[in-house]
């Protein structure tokens, strides 16, 4: 039985070594298991002690995924069981462990001193672009589709999505934080998910010339190597979120939460069918989700990916232990033949339930995440 993620080096021409990691669970779309972050984070930990190791390599295997996400499932059943205790490290913690770690994976990316390659070809949702955007170099494929999907789960865009959303263009964070709308190769280039797009068929050719460059300047080699294989933006899909901008802006151009939520929800009989699909998306999903989806993007509109990494574990928890977020896993992958059964409905979410899934889960000096460093990035 293969392990879920491999680790391998790859000797440069110049006597150096490219880090790689490979996540490896294709039947699984290379969901992203507790297994598969805690291994990551002992190995970059170790890569970046290693001054032979110039920069990282990050892949998923078969040919549909990079990564489709966390592993729900396990949280699914661990939710079941009532393992949703605030200590990450205690018997009933599993909750609250995977997502402590999942957070500081991410930030251990984002921070990380070598340059990352992130190679997204496939399918990269939730978990999996937590990984890809905390990586220097993000590579997108013209097969590439990128997603944030968690209000079908009760859920919400997680992984420091409430710090980089904020940072797209426009109100396109606050759309597609709200519909889980799926972006291609062109709109992930757009939001800034993505910083190249080259040929899904150039990677062994990328990897090639990657061994053959010269590493005594590392950024530098990468980027040459990257740039000479970046494919023409006519190989890539149409865009749907830059011809959409002011569709998206009219949307979102509301006097409150309810009201924003309701107008996209109303746009379900567009005759735009990429704005129809996701306004679909968004009446299907969670109501209390919807809600804390926006409070959240507020909070965080102004603080460090640190700050909102630990606001996000704060919240993540709150979904599990009296959110949707069970609920909609099990209707979405357990049982399938029954639609979920929200909390609330669209436009009855209390305040009182909303402050409840806000509130922190920990006092400052006491947060599994109190020691990130809490600067800005970007």
């Amino acid at each position: 039985m293969s392990e879920p993620v491999r680790f391998d080096t790859l000797a440069t021409a110049d006597g150096h070594r490219l880090g790689r990691i490979t996540l490896d669970a294709p039947k699984s779309l290379n969901a992203l298991s507790l297994a598969m972050i805690d291994a990551i984070q002992v190995q970059i930990d170790a890569w970046a002690e290693d001054p032979t190791v110039v920069a990282l390599w990050l892949e998923g295997a078969g040919d549909k995924a990079f990564c489709a996400g966390g592993d729900v499932v396990a949280l699914y059943r661990t939710i079941a069981e009532g393992h949703t205790g605030r200590d990450p490290e205690a018997a009933d913690g599993f909750v609250a462990r995977y997502f402590t770690h999942e957070y500081r994976l991410d930030h251990a990316l984002h921070a990380y001193p070598k340059p990352i390659v992130a190679w997204g070809d496939g399918i990269v949702m939730g978990g999996g672009i937590g990984l890809m955007v905390g990586a220097s170099h993000r590579v997108v494929t013209p097969r590439s589709m990128l997603a944030m999907p968690e209000i079908t789960i009760g859920l919400y865009p997680d992984v420091g999505a409430s710090w980089f959303l904020n940072r797209m263009p426009g109100a396109s964070g606050t759309f597609l934080g709200l519909t889980g709308a799926r972006l291609n190769a062109s709109d992930a280039l757009f939001v800034g998910l993505a910083d190249r797009l080259i040929d899904a068929e150039r990677r062994d050719a990328v990897i090639d010339d990657l061994l053959d460059a010269d590493w005594s300047r590392p950024r530098p080699a990468l980027e040459r190597v990257l740039r000479a294989h970046a494919a023409s933006r006519d190989h890539a899909p149409a865009a749907e979120v830059a011809p959409r901008q002011e569709a998206i802006a009219a949307l979102t151009d509301a006097d409150s939460d309810e009201a924003l939520i309701d107008s996209i929800i109303a746009a379900a009989d567009s005759d735009d069918p990429w704005i129809a699909r996701a306004a679909r998306n968004l009446a299907a999903g969670s109501p209390l989700s919807a809600r804390l989806i926006l409070r959240q993007l507020t909070r965080c509109r102004r603080v460090s990916l640190a700050e909102t990494l630990r606001s996000e574990l704060d919240l993540s928890l709150a979904c599990a232990t009296h959110g949707d977020l069970g609920e909609g896993v099990r209707a979405l992958l357990i049982d399938k033949d029954n639609a979920p059964a929200w909390h609330h409905a669209h436009g009855a979410v209390a305040a009182a339930d909303l402050d409840a899934c806000l509130a922190p889960a920990w006092p400052r000096q006491a947060h599994p995440l109190r020691d990130l460093h809490d600067h800005v990035i970007g």
